[in-house]
């Protein structure tokens, strides 16, 4: 009698663990691409006059998403790395320096430009060239992404 409670308990131990494999595997998910309600427009790469220094990438921010979102960091295909600008004063002089995180409501509107925000592309590779296009990315807090396509002008063109 033992016996046969031993050998029942083991064949419905394997048959839970059988079960258990028989589900089908679920596929990992991806990181979510595209933040809701955000348009990405009029972007541009101007590339640096003197090769090896930083491009810098204007466009219009439109956000009209239901949850409130900071812009965190962001990424530039063929730029080892980037980061958001500003200027600001310093002992009385204009200067370029790093943005904090920008909070974004539903309705906000910003404008990377010449002169104010914009976003910043590091050791940019020489395979970037006028009349090409990189993809740029804005990660904001949570840290989902927002990928857009960037064409790239000479350091002469117009911004």
């Amino acid at each position: 009698m033992k016996r046969h409670l031993i050998c029942a308990a083991l064949l419905g131990a394997t048959l839970m663990l059988t079960g258990c494999g028989e589900s089908p595997e679920q596929p990992a998910t991806e990181e979510a691409v595209g933040i809701p309600g955000m348009k990405i427009s009029n972007a541009r790469m101007v590339l640096a006059p003197v090769p090896g220094n930083p491009a810098a990438i204007y466009f219009d921010l439109d956000y009209e998403g239901d949850r409130n979102v900071a812009l965190s960091r962001a990424e530039v295909k063929g730029a080892k790395s980037a980061m958001f600008h500003d200027y600001g004063d310093y002992n009385g002089k204009k200067q370029m320096m790093e943005m904090l995180p920008v909070p974004l409501k539903k309705g906000d509107k910003i404008q990377f430009a010449p002169g104010g925000k914009h976003l910043m592309a590091m050791d940019v590779s020489p395979n970037l060239k006028p009349g090409g296009t990189t993809e740029a990315s804005i990660i904001v807090s949570g840290g989902k992404k927002q990928a857009f396509e960037v064409p790239i002008r000479a350091a002469g063109d117009e911004r």
